[in-house]
């Protein structure tokens, strides 16, 4: 296992966690991990890794190392800010490799066309974007937005670090157990009551009052100049969130179409989190994408 170290980082007022594997001089490349996740999931695919890379790999704000900003609504614009200080911080004014899984995927995507000229090459796992919502929803939503704030949200907690593994096992069946105790020791931390909790800020569960505008997402995409390589896994289950399979897997070939340069690529035997399930087949994929 290639080890990594941690740093930390003022971005924005909070304190920020990034995790590097690789030595500060090789190429960089920056990995941005997805919802209710860390940095160091990255650590099985960064393991298949052939070339020399400096791999840079933020905990966004409020899940793992980094600084909960003690808010109660999470705002997605924040994370572009959070990623053009990062990137401005470890390579300034140029273009870079930018990788994201889902939610990362989500950030980089839209990053990658609001400053197109600050990505080289891309790389979406499993950034499918939000189910299309109506102007007709809003009010409903700031209901439940409202309806929210006044209670305050709660993760569950573990009675020990292996039933975090167990948890993230029944999450993810292909997780075997050397891996799944990995993530766990990262995914969680012992408490003052000496229980173990999910390095996630649980308001970060709360529903957005923002109606996921999917054209305004689309206007971004168009924008990007940099090649994209988009990866799919064969037996995600993201579908439950754009619609369901048939009308979701349509929404998503729409969707791709506004990639101006587009690679596209599908993982046999691997689920949303195809970088656990398959890191081999997927750190193959990219260092040829990337070559």
């Amino acid at each position: 296992m290639k080890a990594s170290r941690s740093e930390f980082l003022a971005v924005r007022g909070l304190r920020y966690h990034i995790r590097h594997w690789g030595e500060p001089d090789a190429p960089p490349l920056f990995m941005l991990h997805g919802w209710m996740d860390v940095s160091a999931s990255f650590q099985f695919m960064v393991d298949h890794l052939q070339r020399d890379w400096h791999v840079i790999a933020p905990d966004w704000r409020g899940f793992g190392l980094s600084q909960n900003p003690g808010v109660d609504t999470y705002w997605f614009p924040d994370y572009l800010g959070d990623l053009d200080a990062i990137l401005q911080t470890y390579a300034p004014d140029r273009a870079v490799n930018l990788l994201g899984h889902s939610m990362g995927a989500n950030i980089a995507c839209i990053y990658a066309g609001v400053r197109p000229e600050r990505v080289g090459k891309l790389i979406n796992f499993e950034g499918f974007g939000m189910a299309p919502t109506r102007p007709e929803q809003a009010p409903r939503r700031y209901a439940a937005w409202l309806d929210e704030l006044r209670q305050a949200p709660s993760l569950r907690t573990y009675a020990s670090q292996a039933e975090v593994a167990a948890r993230l096992q029944k999450n993810n069946p292909r997780l075997n157990d050397e891996r799944a105790a990995f993530l766990a020791a990262h995914w969680s931390a012992q408490n003052a009551d000496g229980a173990w909790q999910i390095l996630g800020d649980p308001a970060h569960k709360g529903v957005s009052p923002v109606l996921y505008r999917v054209e305004e997402v689309m206007a971004c995409w168009q924008a990007i100049t940099a090649p994209v390589l988009w990866v799919e896994a064969a037996d995600t289950d993201m579908w439950r969130w754009i619609g369901g399979r048939e009308k979701g897997r349509v929404e998503v070939d729409r969707r791709l179409q506004f990639f101006p340069q587009l690679s596209k690529e599908m993982i046999a035997d691997a689920g949303h989190m195809l970088h656990h399930d398959q890191p081999q087949a997927l750190a193959q994929l990219v260092e040829r994408f990337l070559a």
